[in-house]
């Protein structure tokens, strides 16, 4: 006889592991114990006390840091490794970072503790991947090797066998093996771009602020880290990044600092450097028959905002409140009616974001005519204005729109 679990999630990335979290953790809510598995080769530790922190980071909301705490991986998290920022300052080239064209958001003036936390992507995974099975979820550290749909489950082949399902969420990636095998289709667009992303140290204190400024050939981020170094990420134009990769670690930093404008003074590298081509990804359909895609696999957005793993987790939230109450309604998780009201929800959200995020990047970063200089004198005019400050911060915080029941 099948055994037939109620739901697969492949790819055990940090938004993948939260939506497995998420749906195991149903009876502590009331509702009834679902059988979940996560398909995921690559599994991580929570990162030993006192060791060096890891070069991949992330930033996370406060909708984000509730969803965690819904999932049980928030106490996990919580704790030396993670670095609050309670300021964000935004520049663009040819103004100072303390002067009057810049955009300073304080958590202080909208009652906040914080803006959010920045965080290893090693610790977010590896605390949701704990807290998915002591919710009592299995890992199969299998990879896929096909999917095959049928009217009342979907089979998914492995190198140790096939784990058949009722529900199959994709979580695994902007290559998204799943998404290519179910048929479903998406809109990539390289952006022309590399991430440059590194750990440095700075002759002066990062005062727990994300720094970013704006320059023609790209944009450069400095988040707080909790041992006192910073995190940049420094999104390049092809041309510029290829200079700077091929740069040693001195002369890599001394153009750090020229394009920086010294707002953190002199700068030293601290270990490696990562590369990471851009590129923006918007699948046509987020569902299919008993197929769901989350995350990456759904869509990438521009690192500026740092609002990537954000919008995944708020996917993971959503998916995991639809199916749970179709449960709770005794109909099928799997079937397209129940999660087309997933793709409804979550598809417009991001493709507002993702708007959002493109016209900054076009018009702060890389524009030269009369709607980037309106642009650029724009951002000392919300910085003016309180009531505007606070729509924005708001935003940042992850807290507008319709959000889901675990980030609430």
């Amino acid at each position: 006889m099948r055994d037939v679990i109620d739901v697969l999630v492949v790819g055990g990335g940090p938004v993948g592991a939260c939506a497995a979290a998420l749906l195991a953790r149903a009876a502590q809510g009331g509702g009834r114990a679902l059988r979940v598995a996560l398909l995921e080769p690559r599994t991580v530790a929570i990162p030993e006390p006192g060791s060096p922190l890891d070069t991949r980071v992330v930033a996370i909301s406060r909708a984000s840091e509730r969803i965690l705490g819904s999932a049980g991986a928030w106490g996990a998290i919580a704790g030396p490794r993670i670095s609050p920022y309670e300021r964000m300052r935004i520049w663009y080239e040819g103004t100072e970072s303390t002067g009057s064209g810049a955009l300073v958001f304080d958590a202080a003036e909208v009652g906040e503790p914080n803006l959010g936390y920045i965080l290893e992507s090693r610790l977010l995974q590896a605390a949701l991947l704990d807290a998915f099975v002591a919710a009592g979820g299995r890992i199969d550290t299998n990879e896929l090797r096909s999917v095959h749909v049928e009217a009342e489950h979907v089979n998914v082949e492995t190198r140790s066998g096939t784990l058949t399902a009722r529900l199959v969420v994709g979580a695994d990636g902007a290559q998204s093996p799943l998404r290519e095998s179910i048929g479903l289709t998406a809109d990539v667009r390289p952006l022309q771009q590399t991430a440059i992303v590194a750990t440095v140290a700075t002759e002066r204190s990062h005062d727990r602020t994300a720094w970013q400024r704006f320059m023609l050939d790209g944009t450069l981020a400095f988040l707080p880290l909790a041992d006192g170094t910073s995190s940049i990420v420094w999104s390049a134009d092809e041309g510029l990044a290829s200079r700077l990769l091929a740069m040693d670690g001195a002369q890599f930093a001394g153009e750090l600092d020229r394009a920086s404008d010294l707002a953190l003074g002199a700068t030293r590298l601290v270990g490696e450097r990562l590369q990471f081509p851009l590129k923006s990804l918007a699948a046509h359909r987020y569902v299919a028959q008993r197929c769901a895609l989350v995350g990456d696999a759904a869509h990438v957005v521009h690192p500026l905002a740092g609002q990537g793993v954000n919008l995944g987790l708020l996917d993971a939230a959503a998916l995991a409140q639809v199916v749970l109450a179709a449960v709770r309604e005794r109909e099928d998780p799997g079937a397209l009616r129940v999660l087309r009201q997933y793709e409804r929800w979550r598809k417009s959200d991001v493709a507002i974001m993702s708007a959002a995020i493109g016209a900054f990047d076009r018009f702060l970063a890389h524009g030269t005519g009369p709607l980037s200089a309106l642009a650029r004198r724009g951002l000392g005019w919300v910085n003016r204005s309180q009531e505007l400050k606070r729509l924005f911060v708001h935003h940042a915080l992850g807290l507008s729109g319709e959000l889901p029941e675990a980030a609430r």
